[in-house]
């Protein structure tokens, strides 16, 4: 496991190579059965990756639950539905909280574009280098693939007045919470390399 970043150690803690006990186990449960395979000899890059994964780990359980399932939301290998769930509501309330009084429709409608920006902000941010451009960075583009996705139509008469300052404002939310999940990793990693 390399210590690169802490996007990419968030992922890398929490992948279960498949020649592992985990992914026998998990196996057996999916299949029922048991499968013979061959078995990879353990050797000390395993273990020093079992000790540096269990650092990165140590970091991540410290974090209170929402800020976790954000960050499981973002980088873990498998997308868990609780944490996508949880992950929704967090910055959707955040966005609620930041934002002047709405109409009962608007908020209903808020709801999904924040959806939407969370998959924006997931699709640049993944692969631990945030390196991806933004794919729907056009409001046409957008507003095409909320209806594809939610089938929610947002005009696009007023869009600067009525809808760009909430995407913006759902990823200023985003940022917040995603400094707040990988701050620990970072500290974390910073005192593995000092300690080696």
């Amino acid at each position: 496991m390399q210590l690169n970043s802490a996007r990419q150690a968030w992922h890398d803690c929490l992948y279960t190579a498949w020649d592992s006990q985990g992914s026998f186990i998990e196996q057996l449960g999916l299949l029922g059965a048991m499968v013979q395979t061959t078995e990879r000899q353990r050797h000390a890059g395993h273990a020093a990756h079992q000790v540096i994964a269990g650092g990165v780990q140590s970091a991540i359980d410290k974090l209170k639950p929402h800020v976790k399932a954000f960050g499981h939301f973002m980088y873990a290998p498998r997308l868990d539905v609780d944490d996508k769930e949880t992950a929704e509501e967090v910055v959707f309330l955040m966005v609620q909280q930041r934002s002047p009084r709405m109409t009962a429709v608007k908020r209903e409608k808020l709801e999904y574009v924040v959806k939407g920006v969370m998959a924006r902000y997931r699709y640049m941010h993944q692969g631990g280098q945030s390196a991806n451009d933004d794919p729907l960075e056009s409001p046409e583009g957008f507003r095409a693939w909320m209806v594809a996705h939610y089938d929610v139509k947002l005009e696009s008469t007023n869009w600067e007045r009525d809808w760009a300052g909430f995407v913006r404002l759902a990823f200023d939310c985003c940022e917040d919470l995603d400094k707040e999940a990988l701050s620990p990793v970072a500290a974390a990693i910073y005192e593995m390399k000092r300690a080696a």
